[in-house]
């Protein structure tokens, strides 16, 4: 009996942890603030500038488009139902990756190449029309001037593009949406949360900012946008 206790108590001593070697036990932290955000509900408006975009292109066939709100299926149907060929990008998303969320480091040459050729890496005059969306004023101006001069080289003469812009030149955040394609007048626009805006626009800076672009037409809307149609 003495012995058996005697190994009990030497097997007991030699598989006991150090002290020093103890990892702490912590109680499961809460992670619900790790959680992301809800998302708002998608909301449906009418738009004139897509309207007008739809307008300009109706009774052709085959056209390439490319759309920067990165892909989705309903824009893709929608548009390749129209007989056209859709080609698709995330700018904002690719901007967040090269420069970060904010447009003050959109500087970097370097950096900036390398964002031009992930998103317009295409053959001189290869686009009929562009959607560009809301992503244009999230650019600070170093990156704004050349995407508009890459965008120059690769859409064809009398292409379209459909951009949109805060009317407020004043604030320093807008909100960023994404935009779905529900009929040739009408979006489903998702918010996105806000952004920091990388230029003051008004009607003047963007007729500038398409100088090398054969004309521009503005539409205004309820929700504070500039609704841009740009023709090449």
């Amino acid at each position: 009996m003495l012995l058996q206790e005697k190994f009990r108590s030497i097997f007991h001593k030699g598989s006991e942890t150090p002290a020093s070697a103890r990892v702490p036990v912590h109680p499961t932290p809460n992670l619900a603030f790790l959680r992301p955000p809800r998302k708002e509900a998608p909301t449906t408006r009418a738009s004139r500038g897509l309207e007008q975009f739809f307008f300009n292109l109706q009774g052709q066939v085959g056209l390439s488009i490319l759309d920067l709100a990165g892909a989705s299926q309903q824009n893709i149907d929608f548009l390749t139902n129209l007989g056209h060929k859709l080609y698709s990008a995330n700018v904002v998303a690719s901007m967040d990756e090269c420069f970060g969320d904010d447009p003050s480091g959109q500087t970097n040459s370097g950096r900036i190449e390398y964002f031009l050729r992930s998103n317009f890496e295409y053959p001189p005059q290869t686009f009929d029309a562009v959607l560009m969306w809301d992503s244009m004023q999230f650019m600070g101006p170093a990156l704004l001037t050349a995407t508009v001069d890459r965008l120059a080289d690769i859409m064809r003469p009398r292409a379209y593009l459909l951009a949109f812009f805060t009317v407020n030149d004043k604030v320093q955040e807008v909100p960023s949406h994404s935009f779905r394609i529900q009929d040739n007048k009408t979006l489903l626009v998702t918010d996105r949360g806000m952004r920091s805006t990388g230029h003051a626009f008004n009607n003047r800076s963007i007729e500038k900012l398409f100088s090398k672009f054969e004309s521009v037409k503005f539409f205004l809307t309820r929700e504070n946008l500039r609704e841009v149609i740009v023709r090449r």
